[in-house]
């Protein structure tokens, strides 16, 4: 047997082909085997062991995925991901069905998965139909929020229901909308036929259609809006029957109760006063800028004393989680433009966001000097436009040589603060653009080498647009976050588009959109050093040198350290 073993070694080392045929041969072999053994039966359950078709847990399948139609306490992802963890496990009734399909095997596994999800999801959700939709009129109106990359029909019914909202409607394969009641037509099921963007095999609406459901939520006290936002206190507008449109009576006046009240109405802003509830949207009758003393709202609330509802002729305003679909509809421009516009900034000045504003403002879609497809999946729609298409009301560019510059017709320059632009951009580069550097970076040699390169950009790039800029409007970030409605509207007029109030007051209760950092992680170390300090201060004085030299306001004040 040893002389035999020998010989093969021999040959082998001879002829290598032979032996890898062999090896190949051996590992061909085994691999049928394997595939073999799944196709085969199962062995059968012993008795102290629960079978899978008669119910699993005493008759049940999992029940702690009936949780799951609340949308509380899973995110996205992790929801996803249990489901497919043991939908494989659960097991059909019919135990003749199971065998004519071949019991356990790799087809009845797959066909069995897509029926128990879909039983599962029809306990969250229960599917309604085809409905119209309306970009000026929405037929659903709370919340909504765009992934042209990863929608699926569970993410939008999951958002929607962690809201409380009775209905999640999905439109043109990637838009998802909420609401508490269906303001439209129903239309044919052939009509709703774009697949999801993230989820083959799924249907998600149409153009201007929307595949809506119903979420199961159990019971009316597990309706939930989600975090109405205090808006301040506001004197008694003059013609209140017009400004706040919807009033009701409440004896037991609380917050919640009048919160409530406004977002079944699909109203933005709730009122209370006193023992009243009005409910109405942002107007120039009631624009929510002239805030009063605080104390003037103090009156406790007759059904909780923690809480303040105000008085008859001094209202505490909240702003509830229904949006505002008067400034939500975005298009390109109907006709090609005849000028360029740059929306020109520094990169981590905002311009991501501030392109969100003019979005909503103009209700045009702004275009960009290049091309991000993270951007693009979040719903601006110019990202995959060329910068010079003419279909945009504006280009984002962070560009500053002579030849960029001088390429455009008018710009607004959009200019922050250096040290919390160097900030947000080194964040941007190392977490994304909502996500943030890892401390390793601001430690490590990362930090100290961005600054050194792109502290001098920030001022080279706000002196060259000054310079070779044709039509420049300086907007600082800072006095765009202080008063919104003024700068955007300066803004909008540069852009050639008619202001309308109504609509920059809905922006104004929009302003955020999805694109700002959270607050939450912010670093417990001053990453400036003096060094750095000494070098960005320069900088801001140059910068402001040169703003007071065209005749315009300088930096403001909280720009210098420190």
């Amino acid at each position: 047997m040893a002389k035999l073993w020998v010989k093969v070694q021999r040959s082998c080392r001879r002829k290598p082909l032979r032996f890898l045929s062999l090896l190949a041969l051996y590992l061909a072999a085994g691999s049928l085997v394997f595939l073999h053994s799944g196709f085969g039966g199962q062995p059968a359950p012993s008795q102290g062991q629960a079978s899978p078709a008669a119910g699993g847990v005493q008759g049940h399948e999992l029940p702690f995925l009936d949780d799951l139609h609340l949308g509380r306490g899973f995110r996205d992802g992790q929801a996803s991901s249990i489901a497919r963890r043991y939908a494989p496990s659960f097991k059909g009734k019919d135990a003749n069905e199971r065998a004519k399909l071949g019991d356990y095997g790799g087809a009845w596994s797959r066909a069995l998965k897509g029926r128990v999800l879909r039983e599962k999801e029809e306990e969250r959700a229960k599917y309604i139909g085809c409905y119209l939709d309306d970009t000026q009129s929405r037929a659903l109106r709370g919340v909504s929020f765009f992934d042209y990359k990863k929608m699926t029909v569970f993410r939008c019914q999951d958002n929607c229901a962690e809201r409380g909202y009775l209905y999640a409607g999905l439109e043109f394969g990637a838009e998802c909308y909420c609401g508490h009641k269906i303001q439209a037509a129903n239309v044919s099921e052939a009509e709703c036929d774009m697949e999801c963007k993230g989820e083959r095999g799924s249907v998600c609406g149409g153009a201007n259609r929307l595949s809506v459901y119903r979420l199961q939520l159990a019971q009316e006290s597990a309706r939930r809006y989600g975090s109405a936002v205090f808006r301040g206190c506001f004197h008694r507008p003059e013609n209140l029957s017009l400004a706040l449109p919807v009033t009701a009576a409440m004896p037991n006046m609380s917050v919640d109760k009048c919160v409530d009240l406004c977002t079944e109405k699909e109203f933005p802003l709730a009122a209370l006063a006193g023992t009243a509830c009005h409910c109405g949207f942002p107007t120039t009758r009631f624009p929510l800028h002239e805030r009063e003393d605080e104390r003037l709202c103090a009156q406790k609330c007759s059904a909780e004393e923690l809480e303040s509802c105000g008085s008859p002729g001094y209202f505490v305003v909240y702003q509830t989680q229904v949006q505002d679909n008067r400034c939500m509809d975005r298009r390109f421009l109907p006709a090609r433009s005849k000028q360029l516009i740059a929306l020109a900034s520094f990169p981590g000045a905002g311009n991501t966001w501030a392109r969100h504003l003019i979005e909503l403002a103009t209700g045009f879609y702004t275009g960009s000097y290049y091309f991000d497809g993270s951007l693009y999946n979040k719903g601006f729609k110019g990202e995959r436009d060329h910068w010079r298409s003419g279909r945009t009301i504006c280009i984002k560019t962070h560009e500053s040589g002579q030849k960029e510059i001088e390429a455009f017709d008018a710009a607004i320059l959009l200019i922050r603060n250096p040290y919390k632009a160097l900030m947000a951009e080194f964040n941007r580069k190392y977490g994304g653009h909502i996500g943030f550097a890892a401390h390793a970076h601001w430690k490590g040699k990362e930090w100290p080498e961005f600054v050194r390169n792109y502290a001098p950009w920030w001022a080279t790039h706000t002196l060259d647009w000054l310079k070779f800029g044709k039509k420049v409007l300086v907007v600082h970030f800072e006095d765009l976050k202080q008063d919104l409605f003024v700068q955007l509207g300066r803004m909008v007029r540069l852009l050639g588009v008619a202001v309308r109030e109504d609509r920059l007051l809905c922006v104004e209760s929009q302003k955020d959109g999805n694109f700002k950092r959270s607050g939450l992680r912010k670093l417990e170390f001053d990453p400036y050093t003096a060094d750095m300090q000494r070098s960005i201060s320069a900088y801001i004085k140059m910068v402001d040198a040169a703003l007071k030299g065209r005749n315009l306001t300088g930096v403001p004040d909280d720009y210098y350290p420190r």
